[in-house]
C-alpha cells in the first residue's frame, strides 16, 4: 500500500462505484482518479452545504439535472459506508447498499445473483483495505459483525478481541 486514501477519494471510490484496491491503484498515475473524481465529491459537498439550486449544480458538474440528483443522492449512500464508526459497520452499510440496489433492479436470474456475489467480493476486499489501514484483524470485529438488531451490548462489549 503506497499511502492511505483521504476520505474525499474514499467517497469519490464510492461514488464512481470503485473498489478502494483498485482506486488506490490509479492514484499518482491517473488524473481523473487524483483530480477529477475528488473535485466532483467536493463540488457535490459545496453544494449540499451552501444548498445550491439543482441547476447550478448541473451546470457545474457539466451534466443534466437528474444526474446532479443522483450524484448527491449517491454521496449521502457513499458517507454512510465511509463515515461508518469502524470498518465492520462501513462492510454492513456496503453490503445492505448493494443489496438494496439488487432487489431494486430485479434479481431474477443466476446471472443477477451471481453479479450480486461479485459485489459482495468487492466489499469484502474494501474491508480488507480498512482494516490494513486501520492495522487490525478481523477477527477484532468479529462480536460486531455478527451483531443482531435490537439487542444491546454492554459497554466493551465490540472492544474486545476473540
Amino acid at each position: 500500500m503506497d499511502r492511505t486514501m483521504n476520505r474525499t477519494e474514499l467517497l469519490a471510490a464510492e461514488l464512481f462505484n470503485y473498489s478502494y484496491a483498485n482506486y488506490q491503484d490509479h492514484l499518482g498515475v491517473n488524473i481523473r482518479f487524483d483530480e477529477l473524481m475528488p473535485q466532483t465529491v467536493l463540488t457535490l459537498e459545496k453544494a449540499e452545504a451552501e444548498e445550491w439550486p439543482l441547476k447550478e449544480l448541473a451546470r457545474e458538474l457539466e451534466v443534466d439535472s437528474q444526474q446532479a440528483e443522483d450524484l448527491l443522492e449517491r454521496l449521502q449512500e457513499a458517507r454512510q459506508v465511509v463515515e461508518a464508526e469502524n470498518p465492520a459497520e462501513s462492510f454492513r452499510n456496503g453490503v445492505r447498499q448493494s443489496i438494496q440496489m439488487a432487489v431494486e433492479s430485479g434479481l431474477e436470474s443466476a446471472e443477477e445473483i451471481e453479479q450480486l456475489v461479485r459485489q459482495m467480493c468487492y466489499r469484502a476486499a474494501d474491508l480488507a483495505y480498512l482494516l490494513k489501514v486501520e492495522g487490525s484483524s478481523l477477527s477484532r470485529y468479529s462480536r460486531h459483525l455478527r451483531r443482531e438488531p435490537d439487542v444491546e451490548y454492554h459497554d466493551g462489549y465490540f472492544d474486545e478481541e476473540e
